[in-house]
């Protein structure tokens, strides 16, 4: 560090004292870039005037593998258009029957792909909703048995009924005994209340046999 600030301070006097242009560029073991640049002149200036005062071209070589990759991406930029117009049924006219058959080949499999891609994503929602249809059957039970507790522990002479048989025996059973009540599970068909999905249930109203 020290020996690269005293060349920088040369530089400096030079700048100075000789109304010197000076372009010091300095890399150091790890890779690291330093430079100086007298301030009434740029990089650019300098290596113009070095190449012509020795009469050489210090960026034809560079320029010309510019050219190079230019035109290099230019062919693989036709040929990916090609490619996209093909694979949309256009152009085909210049292709021989093994250029066809590769096509062919290639967007069966594109096809593949796209099909086992969607079947994936139909997999993955369906799963989510089964787990979340599963959680509210459970909710849904949870919420049948709490009521029955809460009711049988306040008044046993309720009582909760899931089928027909049961509800008429309870029918028969309430007409005998003037304090026997039930209630029946009775399926509600309001369009708002039913869940419509594979392996779904339908919420349920609570009547008075």
């Amino acid at each position: 560090s020290k020996r690269r600030n005293g060349i920088f301070k040369k530089a400096q006097e030079l700048t100075v004292l000789c109304d010197a242009k000076v372009s010091l560029i300095m890399f150091s073991s790890t890779g690291k870039f330093h430079e100086f640049i007298s301030p009434t002149t740029t990089t650019k200036k300098i290596f113009d005037q070095y190449q012509k005062n020795l009469g050489i071209d210090l960026w034809s070589t560079h320029y010309e593998r510019m050219q190079e990759n230019l035109r290099k991406l230019r062919e693989i930029n036709t040929k990916l258009r090609r490619d996209i117009r093909q694979r949309l049924g256009e152009d085909l006219n210049d292709l021989t029957i093994d250029e066809m058959r590769s096509l062919e080949e290639k967007m069966d499999s594109a096809l593949k792909l796209v099909r086992d891609r969607k079947y994936r994503l139909i997999e993955t929602k369906t799963g989510t909703q089964r787990k979340k249809v599963k959680s509210l059957k459970e909710r849904y039970g949870d919420l049948l048995l709490q009521f029955d507790t809460i009711v049988k522990c306040e008044d046993p002479q309720y009582g909760l009924v899931e089928n027909e048989r049961d509800y008429e025996s309870a029918i028969a059973l309430a007409n005998g005994a003037s304090n026997l009540y039930a209630f029946r599970l009775h399926d509600s068909h309001h369009p708002t209340a039913n869940f419509h999905h594979e392996g779904g249930f339908e919420p349920r109203e609570l009547r008075l046999a």
